[in-house]
Parts: structure tokens; C-alpha cells; sequence
């Protein structure tokens, strides 16, 4: 089933426009203007209405278009919090002005933390025992489906190979006023290849794999080249009884699918199964798509 995945509405973020290779959002009380290959359309406001709102401006660097740096308004915090609110799960998350661009919140995934929240809610509503649900969030970045599952009640086991990540990671756990997360500072396939050594097995497994990454050690990550052993692996260590799985692409170019494909080769049929993408639209109804999601 081929569909497409919004967030619904949270109070501290909003896509105010896109268009012309950027976009202008707001977190919190802070507006930022960010370059995104993918909003080829014409902005709605104009360029001076754009710049008159901004707290921040990111610039990139002429020789790596990777890197770049912000231009700051008056007033403008480099570092603050917001807040996601489902349920009755309440997340405090700290952002920062990075070099890269990111500033520790992917918002399009609202839809998946609420996804892991209800997942979870249900296994503990119906579970018979006092097991609590295990989770996997590998590539976990800054940790928001780390902590929507320990919102619910799970534990977790939050794998990164970047230390910084996982301090910062942690940091939105305290904020949060959450436990139960295991910190993994370890290069993600390798930890997967060990824990299916050990026999282990999970309830829900959340991969979320950049396009090209470093292990801890140095352990190189090409998405093309290591995704249908990683999602294999993901098969041999999900419990079959109950489970939840899901699958983000963010690289261009990558179909919806081609997830689906990988998906269904290992795990075979399954019923419940949604593949498309996820999107924000901005106040003027422009969608912006911001990779492909498959899941179950």
C-alpha cells in the first residue's frame, strides 16, 4: 500500500514557506532559513519578507556544500528547547546551530514517534505478562523515537556511532524526564551483527540510516551497499509474535519502493504494511517531501 505520512500539527514547529532551494521554519520562537535541494518551486513571501522574520540565516560554504555557517539576527539563541506533546507523551528537546545544517530535530518524524507511541501503548495494554517491550532505534541521532518508546513505557537501546550525538541524545532524555535508554556509541551494523549472534530479539526496530557514515572505529556505511544485509539482519532479530519496524530513506532519488521491496524480501507478506512519503506543508499548502518511510 503506497501512501503519504504527515505529522499532524505541534505547537513549537511550523513550515512557514519553501520554495527557491530553501526553507523558512519555525522552532519555538525562532525562525530559520535552511537550503533544501528539493523545494525547486517559487517561494510565496518574498525575499525581504523572508529575511525581515529570520532569527538565523545558513549559508553554505562555496568548496563543500555539506558545511556552512549561520548568520544570526539580534536576539537569536544558539542553543534552546521545544516541545512535542501525543498522548500522553511529553517531549523536551534541546536545538543547536550546527555546521551541517541540522539543528537536533527531524519534525516530518512527529508521524513515526507517534506511530511507536501507539505500538507500544498497545503491546503493554495487551501483553499478559510484566515483559517490557525491547526497541532497537539504530542511526539514532538526537534520540526523539528513542524517546517516544520510553514514553510508552519500553526499553531501549539507542545505537550511534557519534559520541557528541548520543551526549546530546542524553541530554533530551534528562530534559524529557525519561529513563530506560541504553546509550551505544558503536557503529550500527556491527552491533546488529553481534546481537543476532546472541540470540536477541526486539519488539519494535527503528532504522533511520544516512546516505553515507563512520562507524566508531572508522567502519565505513554506504546506504546502496548495506542496506539489504542491515535490514536482513533487522529480520533475524525482531520478534515474530509481536513487533513494529520502521524504515526512513531520506536520499534523494530513492524511491518508496525500493524500501518496500527490501522490506518485503525480508520480512515477507505483511498485511499492515504502509510505504510512501513523508512531507511538510508549509502555510502556504506546498507539500515538501522529506524522504520516503516504509513500515509495520
Amino acid at each position: 500500500m503506497i501512501k503519504t505520512i504527515t505529522p499532524g500539527l505541534w505547537n513549537d514547529y511550523e513550515l512557514v514557506d519553501s520554495g527557491e532551494f530553501n526553507k523558512l521554519e519555525r522552532f519555538g520562537n525562532q525562525l530559520l532559513i535552511r537550503p533544501e535541494p528539493q523545494a525547486v518551486w517559487d517561494k510565496s513571501m518574498t525575499d525581504q519578507e523572508w529575511t525581515a522574520k529570520a532569527s538565523a540565516i545558513f549559508r553554505k560554504e562555496k568548496n563543500d556544500p555539506e558545511k556552512g555557517k549561520w548568520h544570526l539576527n539580534k536576539g537569536c539563541k544558539e542553543q534552546w528547547f521545544i516541545q512535542y506533546s501525543y498522548e500522553q507523551m511529553k517531549l523536551r528537546m534541546r536545538l543547536g546551530l550546527t555546521g551541517f545544517k541540522h539543528i537536533g530535530v527531524f519534525p516530518e518524524q512527529a508521524d513515526n514517534w507517534n506511530f511507536i507511541y501507539d505500538r507500544l501503548s498497545d503491546f503493554t495494554s495487551t501483553n499478559k505478562t510484566e515483559q517490557k517491550p525491547k526497541v532497537l532505534n539504530l542511526f539514532a541521532y538526537t534520540g526523539g523515537a528513542s524517546l517516544a518508546a520510553a514514553s510508552a513505557g519500553a526499553d531501549v537501546w539507542h545505537v550511534d556511532s557519534v559520541k557528541p550525538v548520543i551526549t546530546w541524545a542524553r541530554e533530551n532524555s534528562e530534559a524529557s524526564g525519561l529513563s530506560g535508554i541504553r546509550w551505544v556509541v558503536e557503529d550500527a551494523l556491527k552491533f546488529v551483527k553481534r546481537e543476532v549472534r546472541r540470540g536477541a530479539k526486539y519488539q519494535g526496530i527503528m532504522l533511520d540510516p544516512p546516505a553515507y557514515g563512520r562507524g566508531a572505529d572508522g567502519e565505513k556505511w554506504i546506504l546502496e551497499e548495506n542496506i539489504n544485509e542491515m535490514i536482513k539482519l533487522c529480520a533475524e532479530l525482531l520478534d515474530k509474535n509481536y513487533a513494529f519496524f520502521i524504515l526512513s530513506l531520506y536520499s534523494m532519488g530513492l524511491s518508496a519502493l525500493i524500501g518496500e521491496n527490501l522490506v518485503l524480501s525480508a520480512f515477507g507478506n505483511q498485511p499492515r504494511l504502509e510505504s510512501g512519503e513523508l512531507y511538510l506543508a508549509d502555510s502556504f499548502s506546498k507539500k515538501l517531501p522529506l524522504g520516503t518511510i516504509v513500515r509495520f
